[in-house]
Parts: structure tokens; sequence; C-alpha cells
């Protein structure tokens, strides 16, 4: 208190002191005590609540401002609040276990049940590395491509030019010499779709960036003059696909016959789907396409080309669906034109299971729809062929926007 004056200086109390006190008359000040500090304001006073006294009290009078801070579990000093984050969701991998399991007692044999258990596994693979393609383009860029079945007969095309012109080394016993076609024979399927997806994505779709209607109807024309350029240059008579020596055969585990070829598709789609998740979470790149996807305008802000960006996204999903072109057609052991039309039902079914978008949801997709079309063959051949179609029905009742949707769309 000033001398001759009646009226109370401000006495603001030392913060963090243990069971410090402080009183302030009208207008004073008096600051949050430590642990246990407590703090009196008069009329008309400011005194904020305790930021780190656990059992602060704070008496306040009239009209008085008491803030009060956020803090984490435990009442620490400077704790955040953490932000939860979404668990996994299993039911849709619990389903498909379901199915596996579920076969096993309607098969009855235990060898013939593995046998067709890898083969549906070989076949969806195979199905997702083609489906992969369109899923990265819908779920990255928006665009609904149903042209993607002409990169798909066009990697079929590709590999079957590409074994008939190394015959020599498709029909030697030993594996790294059958490798060599294999692998050229996918490199070139790659890179021929990926040339045109870049040509199919500058002329055709361009123009139509965020017009549905448009892309469907400009896609499926593309997709048609497509097919009609490959039946002039390849013909339209069914063209046998010669699978490599070293693959050809089956591997035996106990009574059970694996095909040596289906072990390498299953191998080559898990690759694939790791491949993509580590790309898109884990990359600088991936984290460029998602940010692109949510804030165009903020990316390009930032001096990224985003435009390039998704151009070669686009280019990317047409070269995964030449290269699960190439492994389909040797899968079937031929091709034909229409080829690309025939997988391209497959494909959507796929991608309405696993949910518009979502690589996960398109690779437990694949793997129910080609667990169900041998199932199903085995069992009652009449129902195959509205098996997958029956399958997305069912799903859909359970989860109408598919099993990991990304976005209502």
């Amino acid at each position: 208190m000033i001398a001759g004056s009646g009226t109370p200086s401000p006495q603001p109390s030392p913060a963090g002191g243990r069971g410090s006190q402080a009183d302030a008359g009208p207008g004073g000040f008096a600051p949050a005590g430590g642990r246990g500090g407590q703090v009196g304001a008069g009329p008309g006073g400011f005194a904020p609540a305790p930021a780190g006294g656990r059992g602060g009290q704070v008496g306040v009078g009239p009209a008085v401002f008491t803030p009060s801070l956020p803090r984490g579990e435990g009442g620490g000093e400077g704790s955040a609040t953490a932000v939860p984050k979404a668990a996994f969701d299993w039911q849709p991998i619990a389903l498909l276990a379901a199915l596996v399991a579920l076969g096993l007692p309607l098969i009855g044999s235990a060898s013939t049940w593995l046998t067709l258990t890898v083969a549906g596994l070989a076949m969806g693979m195979i199905i997702f590395i083609v489906a992969s393609g369109l899923t990265l383009v819908f779920g990255l860029m928006d665009v609904l491509n149903f042209g993607h079945g002409v990169f798909i007969a066009l990697g079929a095309y590709i590999a079957t030019s590409v074994f008939a012109g190394m015959s020599g080394w498709t029909g030697s016993a030993t594996l790294w010499r059958d490798l060599v076609p294999l692998f050229a024979a996918m490199a070139l399927a790659m890179l021929a779709a990926g040339a045109v997806g870049w040509a199919f994505e500058r002329v055709l779709v361009r123009p139509v960036y965020g017009q549905h209607l448009k892309q469907i109807l400009v896609t499926m024309g593309g997709m048609i003059i497509g097919e009609e350029l490959i039946k002039m240059i390849w013909g339209t008579t069914p063209i046998a696909v010669e699978m490599p020596q070293a693959l050809r055969g089956v591997v035996t585990f106990g009574d059970s016959a694996v095909e040596k070829y289906r072990l390498l598709a299953t191998a080559l789609g898990a690759g694939v789907f790791v491949a993509m998740l580590y790309t898109l979470n884990r990359t600088k790149l991936g984290l460029l396409i998602r940010a692109g996807v949510q804030d165009r305008e903020m990316v390009e802000s930032l001096g990224y080309r985003i435009r390039r960006l998704f151009v070669g996204v686009f280019v990317a999903g047409s070269a995964l669906a030449g290269l699960g072109g190439a492994l389909w057609g040797i899968y079937q052991q031929g091709v034909v034109p229409q080829i690309g039309a025939q997988v391209n039902v497959l494909i959507f079914i796929v991608i309405i299971i696993g949910g518009l978008g979502s690589t996960t949801g398109c690779f437990i997709g694949a793997l129910l729809v080609g667990l169900m079309a041998n199932y199903t063959g085995f069992l009652a051949p009449k129902v195959a062929t509205f098996s997958n179609i029956g399958l997305m029905v069912l799903i859909l009742l359970w989860r109408p926007q598919g099993l990991y949707p990304v976005a209502n769309r």
C-alpha cells in the first residue's frame, strides 16, 4: 500500500509458489499460483485459472473472467491432448478368412481345397494387379476410365509377341533362361501400356476432368477404337500363348498339386500391393499425390506441378494394367482382342466390392472374387458365372460403400 493513499496497491503473488496466496483489490491482478495456490480477486479483478497447480483453488469476485487451459491426461503441465488414431477395420479380412475356412468342409478333400485355394489366390492377385491401376487413377484423380481394358489387351498382345520372338528361350528347362522372356514381356507390356496411357490421358481424358458422364462416354469410345487397332495389328484370330518350360508343371504339397506359374503370380501380386502401399504412405511422392487430391491449389502454390504429377499417376495406372494383361494372357494361355473388355467386368466388381479408390479394399476384393470363382466352379459350375455378382450384392447389402470406402462418391 502506498503511504497516504487509501487505495491498496496490486500485489501479484509469485507464480508457481507452493501454498502462495495473493489478494487484489478493485482492478487488482492476481496471477495463478502453483500447486495448491490460492488466488483471491476483488470486484472486476482478473484471476486466471491455475495452469499447473493440481488441486489449486481460485476465488473469483463479481464479473471475473477465469480462462482454463487444455490439459492432457493426468493433468501434467504442458501436456497436449493426444489425437486418437482410427483403428484398422479387421472385419473384411475376417470375411476373407471365413470364406477360406468355409470352403474346406464344403469341398471335403483337404488336398483339393488347398489346390483350389492357391488357384483362387493366384487369380485374385492377377485381378488385383489389373484393377490396381484403375483404383489408383480413380482414387487419386477421380477419373472413371472405362477404357482401362485397352491397356490390358495391349499388355497381353505385347507379351504374346515377346514370347513368339524369344521362342528359343521359352523352350529351355533352365529357370533363369525361361524367366528372361517372361520379365522382358512384362517390362515391354508396361512400357507400351504406359506410353499409350500418356497419349490417352492427353487426348481423351484431360478435356473431361471433373465430368464423369463425359469420361464414361469418351473412355468407352477410346476402348472400342483401341480394340479395332489391335485387330488391325494382330488380327482377329485368337493367339495361343506358350508358357515358359520351367513354369509348366506343378509343385506338390503332400497330396496337393499347385501350378508353378500360380505361385509366381501370387508373389508378384503381393509385391505390387506392398509397393503401392509403401509409395503412397511412406514416400514424398505419395505425400504430394495425396495432398494434391485434397487441396490442389495449395500444393501448386508451394511450387509443385500437380498436373505433371497426375499425368504420371495415369501413366503408372496404365502400366499396371499392361502388366496385369501380360500375366492374365499367360494365365489363360491365349489372347483375343476382347480380352480387355472381358476382364473389365471383373475389375469393376472388385473395385465396387473393395470401395471406390481404396487400394486395400481392391486387394481384399480381388482375393474374394478369385476364391469365390474357384470354389463355386468346383462345387456348382452352373452358378460360377453369377457367383461374383452375387458376392458383390451381398457385400453391398452389408456395407453399401464397399469394404474400405475412401470417399462418398
